[in-house]
Order: structure tokens, then C-alpha cells, then sequence
């Protein structure tokens, strides 16, 4: 397993991480959620010993970053913010330095190649040279080289970005597949891609741990947790005539529909039941209703403070 322990890192007077401390299981997608500058991506050069922490350690599979940095890079594979890479170099004679650089020899370095160009679909930009790629195939590459020996832990920093839809689905579908005996950390902004491929997320703010817990119980802390979502024929004159109603702490229209009330509860209990006999009873002609299952992106404005932090 990965174990982080009261992590630092302070670049002149920002501390961009703070005693930060957690661990990932191998078979967890970990989705490593934080505002711009929270350090998310200070914590994974730490994790992959790109950069030395000022206080704290990091243990991966038993091994020191500090001590045996070059063990731990063994069983990483790193996907950095921006997908650095050698600009002048052919997309396959990157990936061949890359293999070789990976102690690969021979007709296995070809082996290896084959399998990540394939698996990402750059057949079409082989021969081209990486300045010249789309940002979305420059993401690839990218993801490729992280790929190619088969790394028992992938990190990777923002893995979907510049890509269309499709390539997303796919490389997710990619990171899916992979994730049953890796460990996977994903940094990420986009918060539907924490909900579609990790089974847990942390969040950071200013460096600090500030939220830990699976997608859906983070959700569940939502102030949209169990919100009843009216959906009228028309709108209502009088939105709060629903307000009296047990178990039901507010009632709000949606900015862009007059006719979609969202009903929002006082606790975490179910008022559905209790809604919807409300609105008959005051006569709305209800279209359909829909229950909330909470919101990520609520949870995480919670739990992250607005103010700027430097990069």
C-alpha cells in the first residue's frame, strides 16, 4: 500500500501541504480532489519522489521515496500535471527511450510499445513528432509511457485533460479495467470523473486534509441529500405554501425554470413521500418528481474555503 505520514512541503512562506497523512489499499481508485494551489499536486511529486518533503514520510509497498527512491519509481507509473515529454521526439521513439529507460531489451521493448499504442489508440500519430499532437493525444502519450511497464501504482495528474468525450469514456474505461490489482490516485477538477471511477476521494484545501470517504457518502453530506425535485406544469404563485410541510427545510425555484421547485429537506431524511401529498393537496399539477442523491460539488464548496490560494 501507499502510506503517507504527516506530510510538508513549504515553498518560502506558502505551506502548500500541511502534516498531510493517509493511505490507499492496492485494488482503490483514489480520486485526490483540492482548489487550485490545495497541493495535490505537490503530494503526488512527493509520492513519486520528484520532490523531497520538508517533514513527513512516504512509504509505497515498503519502501522509503526518501531512502529507496528508485525502488518506489519501479512501481510507479506517473502521469504529470501538463504530460511532459521530449517535443522534438516521434511518438514511437519516445516510447521506445521510455521502455529502454524501463530496463526493457529488445524484441520486448517492441512488445511493450505495441501494447500501450493499441491500448490508446495512437497508431494514426506514430511517426509524428509530439510537438506537433493535439493536446488530447499529447495526453495519451502521455499516458502511455505511464503505462508501459505495467506499473503496480498509477498516478496520475488531471489523466482526461484536453480530451474530447470520447476519449474520455475510453481512457477511463482504460483506468477501470486496470484499477482491480493497482493502486490508481487521480487527480482530478472534474468531479463526475471522481463519481465514475473511484470508490473513494479525498479532498484537500491549503494543504490540509479536510474531507475522506467514498463518492456516495460524501454525497449523502449534501444540503441536496434527499431534496425532492417537483417538476410542475406550470409554474406556482406561492412556492412556500410547500414549506409547512413536516421535514422540509426549505423550498427554492431553479434559476433557469419556473416550474422546477427543489424542495430541500432538514435533516437527511426522506420527505418524498410527504412532498408529494403536499403538492396534490394544494392542487399542483406535478409533471414528475425525481429525488436528489446528493451533490459532490456542493460537498466539496463546503468543505474548501473561496479565498486564493499561490500556486
Amino acid at each position: 500500500m501507499i502510506e503517507v505520514r504527516q506530510l510538508s512541503k513549504r515553498f518560502g512562506n506558502l505551506l502548500a501541504v500541511d502534516n498531510l497523512s493517509f493511505t490507499v489499499k492496492p485494488g482503490e481508485v483514489l480520486g485526490f480532489l483540492g482548489p487550485n494551489g490545495a497541493g495535490k499536486s505537490t503530494t503526488m511529486k512527493m509520492i513519486t519522489g520528484f520532490l523531497t518533503p520538508d517533514h513527513g514520510s512516504v512509504i509505497v509497498h515498503g519502501h522509503d521515496v526518501i531512502q529507496d527512491p528508485l525502488a518506489v519509481k519501479q512501481l510507479i507509473g506517473y502521469l504529470p500535471e501538463g504530460a511532459p515529454s521530449y517535443e522534438e521526439m516521434s511518438v514511437a521513439g519516445f516510447l521506445k527511450f521510455v521502455a529502454q529507460v524501463r530496463d526493457f531489451r529488445g524484441a520486448e521493448i517492441d512488445r511493450r510499445v505495441a501494447h500501450v499504442v493499441e491500448l490508446l489508440q495512437l497508431e494514426s500519430v506514430l511517426k509524428k513528432t509530439i510537438e506537433t499532437l493535439s493536446k488530447g493525444f499529447k495526453r495519451r502519450v502521455g499516458l502511455a509511457q505511464a503505462l508501459i511497464h505495467d506499473p503496480d501504482i498509477l498516478i496520475l495528474d488531471e489523466p482526461t485533460d484536453g480530451l474530447d468525450p470520447n476519449q474520455k469514456h475510453q481512457v477511463r474505461e482504460i483506468i477501470r479495467n486496470l484499477a482491480s490489482n493497482k493502486i490508481v490516485i487521480i487527480s482530478t477538477h472534474i468531479l463526475e470523473e471522481v463519481e465514475a471511477l473511484c470508490q473513494r476521494a479525498i479532498i484537500i484545501d491549503r494543504g490540509k486534509l479536510v474531507a475522506d470517504d467514498t463518492p456516495i457518502a460524501l454525497q449523502r453530506t449534501s444540503e441536496f441529500y434527499q431534496a425532492v425535485h417537483l417538476y410542475l406544469a406550470e409554474p406556482v404563485a406561492d412556492i412556500n405554501a410547500l414549506a409547512t410541510v413536516a421535514g422540509v427545510k426549505s423550498v427554492v425555484t431553479d434559476v433557469n425554470d419556473a416550474s422546477h421547485l427543489i424542495v430541500l429537506p432538514e435533516g437527511d431524511q426522506p420527505i418524498f413521500e410527504a412532498v408529494f401529498a403536499g403538492a396534490k393537496d394544494l392542487g399542483w399539477k406535478i409533471h414528475h418528481v425525481a429525488v436528489d442523491e446528493g451533490r459532490l460539488d456542493d460537498v466539496f464548496r463546503r468543505v474548501t474555503t473561496a479565498l486564493p490560494v499561490e500556486a
